[in-house]
């Protein structure tokens, strides 16, 4: 019987996802991350959600690689979870961070590129997954 390689190990990806889970927590906490000067502290508009976007569009490939070498799911319900399970995620890390001074939560705009970003994580690793194997 062969054993599968690391990254077609679903702990491994599983672990991955964790730590995502963990860093977004942390960052969810407050702007002690965000010191004066740094890229989240730059003049873009609407900077909050392409942040949001791109670190749930992470989430949603490391979920996606995590199911589809655990289970090895069709790709409309792999992806359907995914995005589900990441917004539902977005949901409740925005209820999350209404709870500090120093940030503001119960945003739907972020919540949406949140979502946005989760799908379109699990669709790149559709089309990426191969390389992988």
């Amino acid at each position: 019987m062969a054993f599968p390689t690391l990254r077609q190990s679903p702990r491994f990806w599983v672990g991955c996802f964790i730590l995502w889970f963990v860093v977004l927590n942390l960052l969810s906490h407050g702007n002690r991350f965000h010191p004066p000067g740094s890229f989240f502290s730059l003049e873009v508009p609407h900077i909050d959600k392409i942040v949001h976007f791109g670190y749930f569009f992470g989430g949603g490939g490391l979920l996606a690689a995590a199911l589809y070498f655990a289970k090895k799911p069709s790709w409309g319900r792999l992806t359907l979870i995914v995005t589900l399970i990441l917004s539902l995620m977005g949901i409740l890390d925005e209820y999350h961070q209404s709870f500090f001074a120093n940030r503001t939560g119960n945003d739907p705009g972020d919540w949406l590129a949140d979502t946005l970003g989760a799908l379109c994580g699990a669709l790149v690793f559709r089309k990426l997954h191969r390389r992988l194997l």
